[in-house]
């Protein structure tokens, strides 16, 4: 079985030498499909990771109020769209006070300016720093870890201290690098800052660098920038996980009472649950998988089509060859087998273009857009099932056909 299935391949890939150009026109087809299918299930995996990082950092027991819900709003179905009031900061200042849930954190923050320009000594950045007001608790409900120096304390934020942590492009290729950042003076708007801590490496989102950034007690940074409508963020942490719906009830409580609804008005608020953002990714995620793989199989229906058809051409065009070799003994089984191989071969590599150019496509997809590459393992797995498949598929009929041909019919072919 071995010697006859080595035969089969020897012979496969002679043919295969024979007619190289439409070998590779076939195999090229193929990896289209391949292509196509591995390329978008790559840039859906890094989304996904990318996402689920993000999200998942701040912990499946964090829920953040927020000015909607964290829910796609229809559009043109004739409803006047709902206006909620931002979050402003009485009403964040206000809940943090009333909100009395025992076992929670709850952490306060806006985003002050994303076009800062910041001074160190002689030396100044672009104008790109994003400079955030923050509290002590901040950093644990966002899920930010700090790999050098302290975090703010309590003092440092009833106090008002002109203390501040930075991101870590600070430190690997900004204004701090090859030096203790620890203690240093940085200069925002005037306003001179102590360095007391670099925040670990998060990367970019959607063009947004989270390592250039500059987080600053919250008071203080109100008092540096002002702008009208600023739309504060209320993230709570709940330490027991169990606690976590009980937690969010009282919350909505609070709010309602916070914004003096009374019990017949829908809440003018949301409230995001980390784990169920995590969820929502991943059925937003699920739905583009679905569609690589409509496109995915619509391109390799075409394949399998022109895979079958080079076959049968091939079968048609080596009738004689067949005849000789049934009037040599071969069995119905050997001929269906050696060209069915043939198909196998041609499709496997096929199948294996196709994940090379959908791998490398999905790679600089990623780069561009700033995800998380991460190789995609399950997308090789389906690209190799369905190469095999559309093989079997696609070398079926032209094997059995080659199997029927009737010797002396066979031999008189020209």
């Amino acid at each position: 079985m071995v010697s006859l299935f080595k035969e089969n391949v020897k012979i496969a890939f002679s043919s295969i030498r024979t007619q190289l150009l439409r070998t590779v026109l076939t195999v090229f087809i193929i990896a289209i499909g391949i292509w196509a299918l591995v390329g978008i299930l790559t840039v859906v995996s890094a989304l996904e990771n990318t996402l689920n990082s993000n999200f998942a950092s701040m912990g499946s027991n964090t829920f953040n109020i927020n000015q909607y819900e964290f829910t796609t709003r229809n559009q043109g179905s004739g409803e006047a769209e709902k206006i909620n009031p931002i979050i402003s900061y009485p009403e964040a200042k206000a809940y943090k006070d009333k909100y009395d849930y025992p076992l929670t954190h709850t952490s306060l923050s806006f985003v002050a300016t994303s076009t800062a320009e910041v001074k160190f000594e002689n030396e100044k950045s672009d104008p790109e720093i994003t400079i955030v007001g923050v509290d002590e608790f901040f950093t644990t409900n966002s899920g930010i870890e700090i790999t050098d120096g302290r975090n703010f304390n309590t003092f440092d934020i009833t106090n008002n201290a002109y203390v501040c942590l930075v991101g870590s492009d600070f430190v690997n290729r900004g204004l701090l690098k090859d030096i203790n950042p620890i203690d240093k003076i940085l200069t925002v708007r005037g306003a001179k800052f102590k360095v007391i801590g670099v925040l670990k490496e998060q990367g970019s989102t959607f063009g947004n660098n989270e390592d250039l950034r500059i987080l600053i007690p919250i008071q203080v940074a109100r008092s540096i920038f002002s702008a009208p409508n600023i739309n504060y963020t209320v993230s709570t942490m709940v330490d027991d996980k169990e606690m976590l719906e009980k937690a969010v009830d009282h919350a909505t409580l609070t709010m309602r009472q916070i914004r003096k609804l009374n019990p017949v008005e829908e809440n003018n608020f949301g409230i995001s649950r980390s784990d169920d953002l995590v969820q929502r990714i991943a059925e937003m995620t699920g739905v583009l998988s679905i569609s690589a793989w409509v496109i995915g199989i619509i391109t390799i229906l075409g394949s399998s089509i022109a895979l079958m058809n080079i076959m049968i051409v091939s079968v048609t065009e080596r009738t004689r060859e067949i005849g000789v070799r049934k009037s040599l003994g071969a069995k119905k089984s050997t001929i269906a087998w050696q060209f069915f191989v043939e198909t196998l071969i041609i499709g496997q590599f096929g199948g294996i273009l196709g994940i090379i150019l959908g791998t490398l496509t999905g790679y600089f997809i990623a780069l561009g857009l700033e995800f998380d590459f991460v190789i995609p393992w399950s997308a090789m797995m389906a690209a190799v099932i369905t190469t095999f498949i559309v093989a079997v598929v696609s070398g079926s009929y032209p094997a059995l056909k080659a199997s029927k041909l009737d010797p002396i019919e066979a031999l008189r072919y020209e």
